[in-house]
């Protein structure tokens, strides 16, 4: 039997060969340490720059993970509650009904506000003052915590701008300097720096779901408008790449996804523990698993993370936690088991039609750890 490190090497350079995967990552943490560090395929199919261990990619939602972390971080250290309302910590946020919503409804996506402002451009998302004050005059499309529904990209905004304004740093700063640095990361960027552009993967589409696309009217046209169609051309875009997005736009590579999902689950081994083990265990903690408003079908939701169920892809049980991103991007832990692994890549196939990927990843690591479903 081959090594995991061989085993997962093998199954990448097939997904690349047989045009399954242009470029991608995988990293894997057990028991605190990287056991499976793989790379295959290309970076940027113009130039025929090939993926290394460094190269960066756009994960879109697995920073939703990272920043529900650093709401996690502040809660631990008792700055934040997660049942005060937000309008607390920001007065302007309570405009137009929302003076009841409370971190829990955001990161449980049952705030009820997860459309974005109407008349918006690309480049408006790019500011971050502009937005924050638009979505702090949003009015809740239900009554917070009666239903669910994904905030794509508001639970950044909101959440981003609770953090900077309970900390007094920017959410981008307060990662950099509470999670990247204590854990030695320095791939993952919330803004990314010009300095670091070389490294980019630029995205690409995948095959065309076999569904057509929501109509305007529909209220995942409210929360995605047509003009982040195509996703792959949104995000390669410069001004996206610079901008600050905690819900949609981390640029990483796996190894910094897998290292920071290792942290919340290996005991501090190496002297860094995120969060004590109650908060995880709160922050891990089923708190709804009906059916999605905006994506229409069932997923179970903790306080930022998804955790495991029959239809969720991080995973069966509910030990398991992660974020997976648009495309196929993916970070997930294991708490039973002490496994971590991030996926990173620049094929954006849809979640469903891309679960050979995304499945066959985790299987063989799985399966090359002697690690449980």
């Amino acid at each position: 039997m081959h090594d995991p490190q061989t085993r997962m090497q093998a199954l990448l350079d097939d997904l690349v060969a047989r045009d399954v995967e242009r470029g991608i990552q995988v990293a894997v943490y057990l028991d605190g340490e990287l056991v499976i560090d793989a790379w295959a395929g290309l970076a940027d199919p113009a130039t025929g720059r090939k993926v290394d261990g460094e190269t960066l990619f756009c994960t879109f939602s697995v920073i939703k993970g990272v920043t529900a972390t650093a709401v996690h971080m502040l809660a631990d250290s008792g700055q934040v509650d997660y049942d005060t309302p937000i309008a607390t910590y920001w007065p302007a946020f309570a405009a137009n009904g929302k003076a009841a919503i409370t971190p829990r409804h955001v990161l449980a996506h049952t705030a009820g506000i997860p459309h974005v402002p109407d008349g918006l451009t690309p480049a408006d998302w790019c500011d971050w003052e502009a937005m924050t004050a638009r979505v702090a005059q949003l009015s809740p499309l239900w009554e917070p915590g009666t239903a669910t529904g994904y905030h794509a990209v508001t639970f950044g905004w909101v959440l981003g701008d609770l953090v900077r304004r309970v900390d007094g740093r920017p959410i981008e700063t307060f990662v950099q300097e509470e999670i990247c640095a204590p854990l030695g990361i320095d791939t993952l960027h919330l803004g990314l720096p010009a300095a670091a552009e070389a490294r980019v993967a630029p995205l690409e589409p995948g095959p065309p779901p076999p569904w057509p696309s929501p109509p305007p009217d529909s209220l995942y046209r409210r929360v995605m408008p047509e003009y982040t169609e195509p996703l792959h051309a949104l995000a390669n875009r410069r001004d996206f790449w610079r901008a600050v997005f905690p819900a949609s736009g981390g640029m990483m590579n796996a190894r910094a996804i897998a290292r920071i999902y290792a942290a919340l689950v290996d005991d501090a081994r190496d002297g860094v523990q995120l969060l004590s083990d109650e908060r995880l265990r709160l922050a891990t903690t089923l708190q709804v698993e009906e059916t999605d408003q905006v994506l229409r079908y069932p997923i179970p939701k903790a306080l930022g993370f998804f955790v495991g169920g029959r239809l969720s892809r991080v995973g069966q049980r509910r030990a398991v936690f992660g974020h997976e991103g648009a495309g196929g991007s993916i970070g997930l832990a294991d708490r039973e088991h002490k496994f971590a692994l991030g996926i990173a890549k620049n094929r954006l196939t849809d979640n469903w039609i891309g679960q050979e990927t995304m499945a066959l990843v985790i299987q063989e690591a799985r399966a090359a750890l002697g690690i449980e479903e």
